[in-house]
């Protein structure tokens, strides 16, 4: 039975977005001269004290090659890390450098570099945005829509956009490199190096069977898990969860496979898409048992509108529930589709985690007790958890309910990639 997390502030997680239209620039600009009548736009997810931000770059006519994005912010903003370009911020002017995979767009095409930051007053969206030195005004565009229940299947592996909202979000030109060193060294793109890697292609039917089967923690309600054909990631199959709110109604994919290969130190990746944004209580959509601490849970899942670990036996968190370590945090994207990773290693009692390759600085157990971040999980000594499943889901402590597909699954004893 799990026991109401401790602390419960109720956060606002809002989306802000503007669009900025770029006429043409000047000939005497090498890179920008073929950016001509190219588009920024921003979105970003807040919550109090911090947010995620998006700027997506989409060519004109021609190619681009070479960029550099800037902006002013309006409020009192701070980046704090960013993950598929350079940035740097002196007073409120921002400057954005290509990455040396991403510097080619093609006609047409676009690519998006994020951040994450901190405010205090003002978290306004920037009104304009200049590429390669030429200005260029912005206007800002209608208010998002809500989600759609039912995203149309992506074409390709790449990560694929909703149109339900005003600027869908589109993925990067390549594969996102990790904000900081991972032990393992770069990853290698696809399932390279995994032990095994599921797309569910081989499912036949619209409950999962072999390789996967479905499990109730404590008691079954009305969530469901089914495998898709309508919306997939990559392929022609993924598998839905109707997730609900309420405490039984706990619903979860569970691998069959044996896990002993892997030893002591876990590397998983998958992809998630949902529709509705974490909630401010506490819900679970990955969980892991635990051999050395019970068979009580490891567990991924949101609280407070940000992404965190959670330990079932003592309910400590990761980050700390405080809003110095929710901002160290990041939310989790809706309507499109978001390559998590994971690595958990036992006999050093350390973890680590990415969203579409880039690591989330709050949740992180380097062994080293962080304030805000996991001083409240390294209070127990000793940790040194021995993982024996997994399983995806959805489980919610009285409130939270959400639509959710997973696909492209792979698990390893070294770090796969997205």
């Amino acid at each position: 039975m799990h026991l109401p997390t401790r602390w419960r502030a109720s956060v606002a997680a809002v989306l802000a977005t503007v669009t900025a239209g770029i006429g043409a620039v000047a000939a005497d600009t090498p890179s920008a001269s073929a950016a001509a009548a190219c588009q920024v736009s921003y979105r970003a997810d807040q919550w109090s004290g911090g947010f995620v931000g998006y700027v997506k770059l989409t060519a004109g006519d021609s190619a681009i090659h070479g960029w550099t994005v800037g902006w002013t912010w309006p409020g009192d903003q701070k980046i704090t890390n960013a993950w598929n370009a350079a940035v740097t911020q002196s007073g409120t002017a921002v400057t954005a450098v290509n990455a040396a995979y991403n510097g080619d767009l093609a006609p047409g095409a676009s690519l998006e570099f994020g951040m994450q930051g901190t405010w205090v007053a003002d978290n306004t969206a920037p009104a304009a945005f200049t590429v390669n030195g030429a200005p260029c005004g912005a206007t800002p565009s209608p208010a998002p829509t809500s989600a759609s229940p039912s995203p149309s299947r992506s074409s390709s592996p790449s990560p694929s956009a909703s149109p339900s909202r005003s600027t869908p979000p589109s993925p990067s030109a390549s594969p996102s490199p990790s904000a900081s060193p991972s032990p393992s060294g770069p990853p290698p793109s696809g399932c390279t190096g995994a032990l095994w890697c599921d797309g569910f292609e081989d499912q036949t039917g619209t409950v999962p069977s072999g390789a996967w089967t479905l499990a109730y923690p404590d008691c079954q309600g009305t969530g469901s898990a089914v495998v898709d054909t309508t919306v997939a990631r990559s392929g022609s199959r993924s598998v839905r969860v109707d997730g609900t709110a309420g405490y039984c109604n706990h619903v979860f994919l569970k691998s069959t496979r044996d896990f002993g290969a892997l030893g002591g130190v876990w590397y998983g990746r998958f992809y998630v898409r949902h529709t509705t944004a974490l909630p401010a209580a506490h819900v679970t959509f990955l969980a892991m048992r635990d051999a050395a601490d019970g068979n009580r849970d490891l567990r991924v899942g949101g609280q407070n509108a940000a992404l965190q670990w959670n330990r079932q036996s003592d309910d400590a968190t990761l980050p700390e529930q405080s809003p110095a370590g929710v901002a160290q945090s990041r939310p989790l994207p809706v309507d499109r589709w978001v390559c998590v990773e994971i690595r958990v290693d036992g006999p050093a009692g350390q973890v680590q985690t990415w969203t579409d390759g880039s690591e989330v600085a709050g949740l992180r157990v380097d062994g080293v007790p962080t304030a805000d971040v996991d001083r409240q999980w390294l209070s127990r000594a000793n940790w040194h958890p021995n993982l024996t499943d997994l399983r995806l889901g959805w489980e919610s402590y009285g409130e939270g309910a959400d639509r959710l597909w997973f696909d492209d699954i792979a698990w390893g004893a070294a770090r796969i990639g997205c």
